[in-house]
């Protein structure tokens, strides 16, 4: 049961490089990417780390406009990876817009110094997520090419567990440079900046250019360059829309990791020494289930395995409105947070290789990416307001009923056809 079936146009995973057969289970290009995406998380995560309660207690925001920033930080790359992976698909160079994205975001690092009004965070955040925009799509698609599709699983699990080993040093550095620096903040922000930088490096000399063309490909006139029109023709692929139109609407009520973190800071009564050490347990969890999760998706269906890790997700929220305050709250909670990830942050990209043409791929997972992004984005504001209004408890409340309504829409809608396994 994938979350997509053999639906597909008929160009999809096609050639020969993507047939089954003996060969490495996981390329040398996800290794390598995965190396770029570790290094680059350690910078981004030391930022997310801090960032809730430099905003919340040192700049005094309110979460309404934490909830505004949040949105910005998560929505821009929404709308900024259409055109990421519509470019890759274009001029056929998926590792130079991905090199831009890293660029632009390691740029911005240094900006969080100057920050320090709202607008000017926005403005630095949005253009931080535009790099992030820019270079997910490609990098995913140089991924999805470089491995067969019964191993897609497998091999966005392995990248994704690297970049949570990334997401995991990050608060874990942040940690001990606040502990360490007079002006922690700025010393966190200056540290990430270098780190970045050495990701950017990484990605230039070791990933492979431009794809060559296969052997079928070389006496072939060349492919004409994509149009837009051409790549919007994806979404009448059936299984292409009914996974987009899915990721949407679980993202709307899929709480942003910063408000999970500031719930369950407050529920445990985690002091603000140890807040930035939250996000290292939903990377170590999401580090240790990431490979065998994606492995399991490939043998028993990614539809399964998907919306088991969205019920792991409304059992932490269940736990932050009901459970008594027990040691356990906070291990579970980062538990299943952790878990929900792993479930389903490899799996989606891993689901669309049967479905998108190859020389759309970029565009295909930017169409899904962005749909889901967006709807976290109107997630972030929604819940930011409502905390604001009525409290943290009818938000979060509020939130858990319509996952488990969204959950049951998505079970029924990507139920497999009879030519799906």
């Amino acid at each position: 049961m994938y979350l997509t079936d053999r639906s597909a146009t008929p160009e999809a995973d096609t050639s020969p490089g993507r047939r089954r057969g003996p060969g490495p289970k996981v390329a040398p290009v996800v290794l390598v990417l995965g190396t770029v995406s570790l290094i680059t998380d350690v910078s981004s995560e030391m930022v997310t780390a801090v960032l809730p309660l430099y905003l919340v207690t040192t700049l005094g925001f309110s979460p309404l406009g934490f909830g505004a920033l949040d949105g910005v930080y998560n929505g821009v790359s929404a709308l900024v990876q259409l055109t990421g992976g519509h470019l890759a698909d274009r001029i056929r160079n998926h590792k130079l817009l991905a090199g831009l994205g890293y660029g632009l975001s390691a740029l911005c690092k240094p900006l969080l110094l100057l920050a320090g009004s709202i607008g000017a965070l926005g403005t630095v955040l949005a253009l931080d997520r535009t790099g992030k925009g820019l270079r997910t799509a490609p990098r995913d698609a140089m991924i999805s090419l470089s491995t067969p599709v019964e191993r897609q699983g497998r091999a966005f699990g392995v990248h994704r567990a690297m970049d949570t080993t990334g997401a995991m040093l990050g608060p874990l550095a942040a940690f001990f440079i606040l502990r360490a620096a007079a002006d922690g903040y700025d010393a966190v922000f200056g540290v990430s900046a270098c780190v970045a930088v050495l990701g950017v490096v990484v990605l230039l000399l070791f990933v492979p250019g431009r794809r060559r063309d296969t052997p079928d490909e070389a006496g072939a006139e060349p492919r004409p360059p994509v149009r837009v029109g051409e790549a919007l023709a994806l979404l009448r692929v059936p299984r292409l829309r009914a996974l987009a139109g899915c990721a949407a609407l679980l993202g709307l009520t899929t709480v942003s990791d910063a408000f999970v973190y500031l719930l369950l800071q407050r529920r445990a009564g985690v002091g603000e020494e140890w807040f930035t050490l939250l996000p290292l347990g939903t990377a170590v969890v999401f580090l240790l289930l990431a490979v065998p999760l994606g492995a399991l998706a490939d043998r028993i269906g990614r539809r399964t395995v998907f919306l088991a890790g969205h019920v792991g997700l409304l059992t932490a929220y269940a736990l932050l409105l009901w459970a008594p305050d027990t040691p356990l709250l906070v291990p579970a909670v980062l538990a299943l947070h952790g878990a929900f990830y792993a479930a389903t942050d490899g799996v989606l990209p891993a689901a669309l290789a049967a479905v998108v043409p190859e020389h759309l791929r970029a565009s295909g997972l930017a169409i899904v990416g962005t749909s889901q992004a967006l709807a976290r984005f109107c997630c972030s504001l929604a819940f930011g307001a409502a905390w604001t209004l009525w409290g943290d408890g009818p938000a979060l409340a509020g939130s858990a009923v319509g996952l488990l309504c969204c959950a049951m829409v998505a079970g029924v809608v990507l139920r497999p056809s009879g030519g799906s396994r």
